[in-house]
């Protein structure tokens, strides 16, 4: 097992080293200057190599780091006692353990391992899963101690945590094992069910709302629950050993369509295109009104409302309901309301981040090219650039409009509560509120299809392939990350994030108009 854990292990290096150089071609004003030769050159393969395995140890602190400063800033923005640190931490490991579980993840590198080179699946499996429990407990080990100590927990509780966590995925990962063997379907952590989604919220409810309004398991019986999980934890590693059916498993997740990968290109064409089209609704009683590029527009977002709007709804329903829970906390709960208007006061920059995260731009411009642009582009008369520009400007209105189904009833809902939890000395923060989330909504919607006109990533096998589309979605998120916590007045932060999403629309509908034509292109 040894043996086949080092040869997956330098395979994972070499296909990152890959990427690395991939990476440096696709930069544009480094690309010029690299030849294809470069992938044969030993001294920059050194040099790809070294980043590549410092990305691998990083990876075992740099996510924890984050996830604790924010648990932290967390803490300190609602003012809680040093009790909801173990609180919090014991239920988004639950949470950690459902939507983050390695083993059910279908990546790349599993694919080469068990599907090309044909190693043990088993050996492949357990060795590695057994890596990332060891990494997972030695990240949060040091994190946990830290931010631990610095909210008040004693040491032990702090070791704990880390034992926590490496108990309770172990547990969950066997129960999908021995839930497999029942319905022979197998789970991938990639695509998560509705039920999973509402037990997650559930989770996420009780993890903050108890200690927002005063109350928090113990650290003694934080400990207890450890020491309880370490059996179940010890029986389900030993049935993660024995389990046979880890090929049976992977064949049926390591899938051109999770994957986006396959050795033939047709084949890869027609997995990604077939699984688009089941989401398809192909009503010959849709029609539309419309004439020209809005007619074909029209028509595209009408076939493929399930496909656009699913989630959308999905996550308007959500808001309306958590919106109603804290109305209603406000009410049995009224000596909790001045705090609450306190963290409203400068909750916005939070906000941002939410937004960000709830914003469907990305998958949607995902769902044009592959259901859409995929074929289209091959004809001359759609790249011209007044048929581009058409498009695109009516493709932007369906973005927007999409996306300001939930963010209308944030932006509704944030002045509103305000109000009810005791309101606010400055009458423009109701305004700041309101205006801020739906110009977080727009400038998302913009920056999204601007990237995918301006940096097209897709190439002609539906792969996201480009390095400066992703960096850019990347700076995206961490400047989104960076902004959490701040504690910044509603009408600064409001009045700054207003004109600064109203300057990058102008801006990004220049650069639309002056570079996609040369830009929106197959690769």
């Amino acid at each position: 097992m040894l043996s086949t854990f080092k040869v997956s292990f330098k395979l994972r290096i070499a296909y990152k080293t890959n990427g690395v150089i991939y990476g440096l071609k696709s930069l544009p004003l480094i690309k010029k200057l690299l030849p294809d030769s470069l992938y044969g050159s030993h001294n920059l393969k050194i040099f790809a190599t070294i980043i590549s395995i410092s990305a691998e140890l990083s990876s075992i602190f740099i996510g924890k780091l984050l996830y604790f400063a924010s648990l932290y800033w967390a803490m300190i923005l609602l003012k809680m006692t040093p009790e909801s640190f173990v609180h919090i931490i014991t239920f988004l490991t639950f949470i950690g353990a459902i939507l983050n579980t390695n083993m059910f993840n279908p990546t790349k590198d599993k694919y080469y391992a068990i599907c090309l080179m044909r190693m043990d699946s088993g050996k492949y499996v357990i060795s590695n899963y057994i890596y990332y429990l060891i990494k997972t407990f030695v990240g949060f080990l040091v994190f946990s101690v830290i931010f631990g100590m610095i909210s008040g927990i004693g040491i032990i509780a702090c070791i704990a945590v880390s034992v926590l966590v490496i108990s309770v995925k172990p547990c969950y990962s066997a129960w999908v094992l021995m839930k497999y063997k029942r319905t022979k379907k197998a789970n991938n952590e990639n695509k998560p069910s509705v039920i999973m989604w509402i037990t997650v919220i559930i989770l996420l409810v009780v993890a903050f709302l108890p200690p927002y309004l005063g109350y928090a398991i113990s650290e003694g019986f934080f400990l207890l629950l450890t020491t309880l999980m370490v059996i179940p934890a010890v029986s389900s590693i030993i049935y993660i050993f024995k389990f046979g059916a880890y090929r049976k498993i992977y064949k049926e997740l390591l899938t051109p369509e999770n994957l986006y990968i396959n050795t033939s290109k047709k084949t890869t064409t027609e997995a990604q295109l077939l699984a688009m089209q089941k989401k398809i609704t192909m009503d010959p009683s849709q029609i539309s009104k419309k004439t020209g590029y809005k007619y074909f527009n029209d028509l595209f977002v009408k076939r493929h409302s399930k496909l656009l709007t699913k989630s959308a709804k999905w996550i308007t329903l959500i808001s309306i309901l958590i919106y109603l829970i804290v109305v209603g906390l406000c009410l049995f709960f009224p000596d909790k309301t001045k705090k609450f208007n306190e963290v409203l006061h400068s909750s916005l920059p939070y906000f941002l981040f939410i937004m960000y995260s709830i914003n469907r731009g990305s998958i949607i411009t995902q769902a044009m090219f592959m259901n859409c642009d995929h074929s289209m582009l091959t004809y001359r008369f759609y790249r011209q650039p007044k048929a581009i520009l058409s498009l695109f400007v009516e493709r932007l209105k369906s973005i927007i409009i999409i996306n300001l189904m939930p963010a209308l009833v944030i932006a509704v809902g944030l002045p509103s509560l305000m109000l009810i939890t005791g309101g606010t000395d400055q009458p423009i923060n109701y305004l700041l509120l309101f205006v801020s989330i739906l110009s977080m909504s727009v400038f998302f919607s913009v920056h999204h299809i601007v990237l995918y006109y301006l940096l097209q990533p897709y190439n002609i096998n539906l792969e996201s392939r480009s390095f400066t589309y992703a960096i850019a979605n990347f700076l995206t998120y961490i400047l989104c990350y960076y902004t959490m916590g701040k504690q910044i007045p509603t009408i600064i932060f409001g009045s700054t994030i207003t004109v600064f999403c109203i300057i990058y629309v102008i801006v990004a509908f220049i650069l639309a108009y002056k570079l996609a034509p040369k830009t929106f292109r197959l690769k």
